[in-house]
């Protein structure tokens, strides 16, 4: 399997006024594992869509093995926050849906689908629609629909948000299941600091926004992972050097909303005190 690699080069992204990326500049090694961890609105799921060719940069490049991404592909696909199957179809046929799309012969889509569900843990649902599934299979199924199309680079942007605490753990193991068996190069954004090394093999921290690569730590963990690995030395030594990193700038991120906070605040005052001026309050 071909282990794609990405890269930004000098990546400057805007909405209108805002600024999200500052001149960003990052290689995502073939093959690992990489977590995008920083503040929230940082600018990761901005970073997600510039690889996923879901936006395009004000300035600079994103490139996959040293090809300019001009628009989405089937070499690229994303596991959102929130499922994205299809309601009208079963989990058998939301997984076939890329391969099917593409006009792919249909026993051997089949046949691949029901085996990556079975990895996945959902045998037996295949004629299940996503309402008839709890949230951690959802998950999964989303997963098992990525998967199927072989893509070069998988893109998992906060996949576990909103899930209990056992069902983010659960999930966890299936991830590094799937990784550990076939290693895509996978880029996985998530603002928990536990997770971001449970799973990692590199983890890039964040600047506030506008956003720009801090510093990357390689998680030298042996794998298969395991969840003992949490309350191990090093996994403790990890943990302390990635919070001690990212602690300044989530202060960054606290302050820079506590004076939105208070600006807002103001302009109500104001504005409140200019109705009772014109005998509105």
């Amino acid at each position: 399997m071909t282990r794609s690699r990405v890269e930004f080069r000098n990546v400057t992204k805007r909405f209108g006024d805002k600024t999200v990326l500052a001149n960003c500049n990052l290689n995502i090694s073939p093959g690992l594992l990489t977590a995008l961890l920083g503040p929230s609105g940082c600018g990761k799921t901005t970073m997600i869509d510039l690889i996923a060719g879901y936006e395009t940069p004000s300035e600079g490049q994103i490139l996959v093995d040293d090809q300019t991404v001009e628009g989405p592909g089937w070499d690229r696909l994303v596991v959102f926050q929130e499922t994205a199957l299809f309601p009208w179809k079963s989990t058998l046929r939301n997984v076939m849906f890329g391969p099917m799309n593409r006009k792919v012969q249909g026993k051997v889509v089949q046949q691949r689908a029901r085996a990556l569900l079975a990895k996945l843990g959902l045998e037996g649902f295949e004629a299940k629609y996503p309402n008839q599934l709890s949230g951690g299979m959802q998950r999964r199924a989303e997963l098992a629909r990525a998967l199927i199309n072989s893509p070069k680079v998988m893109l998992l942007d906060e996949p576990f948000r909103g899930l209990d605490a056992m069902t983010r753990e659960l999930m966890q193991e299936y991830v590094l299941r799937v990784f550990e068996e076939e290693p895509i190069t996978t880029v996985f954004v998530t603002t928990e600091i536990e997770e971001a090394i449970f799973l990692a093999d590199k983890i890039v921290l964040l600047t506030n926004a506008p956003t720009s690569v801090k510093r990357i730590i390689d998680v030298d963990l042996s794998r298969p992972r395991t969840l003992k690995m949490l309350s191990t030395a090093r996994f403790g030594a990890i943990q302390s050097e990635v919070l001690e990193s990212s602690l300044e700038e989530a202060r960054k991120a606290f302050s820079d909303s506590l004076v939105g906070t208070a600006e807002l605040v103001e302009a109500y005052s104001h504005a409140t005190r200019d109705r009772g001026r014109n005998g509105q309050g």
